[in-house]
């Protein structure tokens, strides 16, 4: 085996130059042409974007990429199409390798059951939170004569009466009877003219009527307080329906009635 000379200094810097070429020609060389050439380094693959696209023709979608699938997860989403891609990672417009594998969320061919709420005696608003919180949805509103205004009498499904605690299908539609205040009771209009306005007040509210508006006039000849005017009126023979309103006349200064 030949020998290195290094009988001198310049010798042995010219051996130790050779030595740290080779060594960085070899650490370029692994970096720079075999770790990109193994690593398929430079063709990055897009990620396309899968969404709403069918389980069938997903396959040979991806295998014209060189890229590959995995069904990771399932869910139900109402009014979508079964069987098709709902979410994907990575995201569409990554940049991945050759062969890499794409997890999807698919969408559920059948809902889920869930126990129907109870939404009878609830407001229409808290009825419709509470349907939304269970993942369903308020259908057809029908308003129907009762005192209970805007609170859901009655609850549906599928033209059916449905009780709480019965398996409703996720994403399904709920009908609702809900009041619109007035009742079926129809009767004379009771008279409170010439009454002091808190018992007209009294009056009224016990006929399971409301308070209108309350409008002041001078009369210098009646008693401050006293009610000279209603509508309707009762001397006409008028006739009101249970949970209507009755406008008043009042002599003197009055506070308007809360709204309900």
């Amino acid at each position: 085996m030949a020998k290195i000379s290094t009988s001198n200094k310049s010798d042995l810097l010219i051996h130790i130059g050779i030595i740290a070429a080779l060594f960085i020609v070899l650490f370029l060389g692994f970096f720079f042409v075999y770790l990109p050439f193994s690593t398929n380094h430079g063709q990055a693959i897009t990620v396309p974007d899968l969404s709403r696209m069918s389980l069938d023709e997903l396959e040979s979608y991806l295998d014209d990429r060189e890229l590959r699938y995995e069904v990771s997860d399932c869910t139900f989403v109402a009014g979508a199409e079964p069987l098709t891609v709902y979410g994907q990672y990575p995201k569409a417009g990554a940049k991945v390798k050759e062969g890499r594998k794409i997890y999807i969320t698919l969408i559920k061919q059948t809902a889920p059951t869930i126990p129907m709420p109870k939404l009878t005696d609830l407001t229409f608003r808290s009825a419709e939170l509470s349907l939304r919180s269970v993942g369903l949805e308020v259908g057809q509103k029908t308003y129907v004569p009762d005192v209970a205004k805007n609170s859901v009498l009655k609850q549906f499904f599928n033209g059916r009466e449905v009780a709480p605690g019965t398996p409703i299908a996720k994403g399904s539609k709920i009908d609702l009877h809900i009041g619109d205040g007035l009742g079926n009771t129809i009767f004379s209009v009771p008279d409170v003219v010439g009454m002091p306005l808190d018992e007209a007040k009294a009056l009224i509210r016990g006929s399971d009527l409301q308070i209108g508006t309350i409008i002041s006039v001078d009369d210098p000849e009646k008693e401050v307080g006293t009610i000279v005017r209603q509508r309707p009126e009762a001397n006409r023979g008028e006739r009101i329906r249970v949970g209507e309103t009755v406008d008043l006349w009042v002599v003197g200064p009055v506070e308007q009635e809360d709204t309900p």
